[in-house]
């Protein structure tokens, strides 16, 4: 199966939180869209590597993804080797995504800024003919990076207002992480979790503000963006 899109994230449920309406969007546009977790999450306080891979199924087919892999990397030791690039450049092969998403370069959890550092280069291997990998060379047009989980400006939003819902849908599909037990021992350790899938609606809400719509995600891009019509382009100046 060839993808038009592919988000790459180290756990599951950080697709859905960072991108997800994006990733709804798309394949109600007719795009073919596909997600890579690099791990299981098990690492996680809450819930089963078994129970986080059921919720993702889950959340897939509410998304409209038409593939979702894991590689089943170490959580909490993901590191830049050859071995681990080599794994997701194999994907990308594969899968020939026109366009991918990534974590920001910048963020709290080791995990994520590394998983931005291993899909880029991983993107850029898996267009090396001689590069020892299966499948045909293949390297994709546009790389995005989420911006939910950091403290950057977005060059470019995608309104995602029609999406929202089903985005949430999605999101709590992860039940052992946003819907947890009454009886669960409170933990020491202060948990993002308990208030992490309010704060991405309030990001969202923050991003749509930028472009004058209810909900948006925001994406930071490195090269310029081409621009043919400045007559009609969106979003008001003043």
């Amino acid at each position: 199966m060839k993808l038009d899109l592919l988000a790459i994230a180290p756990h599951p449920d950080d697709v859905e939180l960072t991108c997800g309406g994006t990733m709804i969007k798309m394949a109600q546009a007719g795009y073919r869209t596909g997600i890579l977790d690099l791990t299981r999450g098990e690492m996680g306080t809450r819930g089963t590597p078994e129970a986080r891979l059921e919720e993702a199924a889950r959340a897939a087919k509410i998304m409209g993804a038409k593939a979702r892999r894991n590689l089943g990397l170490p959580d909490a030791h993901l590191r830049v080797c050859d071995e681990y690039k080599a794994a997701i450049a194999e994907v990308i092969r594969e899968l020939e995504p026109r366009t991918v998403i990534l974590p920001y370069w910048e963020g709290r959890h080791p995990d994520h800024y590394t998983a931005a550092r291993l899909g880029y280069e991983a993107c850029f291997l898996a267009g090396l003919k001689n590069y020892p990998l299966p499948g045909e060379a293949f390297r994709p047009f546009k790389i995005l990076y989420a911006a939910a989980y950091a403290d950057v400006r977005p060059t470019i939003a995608v309104d995602i207002t029609q999406q929202y819902d089903r985005r949430r849908q999605a999101i709590l599909c992860y039940t052992s992480q946003f819907r947890p037990v009454r009886t669960e021992r409170r933990s020491r350790v202060a948990l993002p979790l308990d208030e992490l899938e309010g704060r991405m609606s309030d990001t969202a809400r923050h991003y749509g503000r930028m472009i004058g719509v209810e909900y948006a995600e925001g994406f930071v891009v490195k090269e310029v963006i081409e621009v043919n019509d400045v007559v009609s382009m969106p979003v008001r100046s003043i």
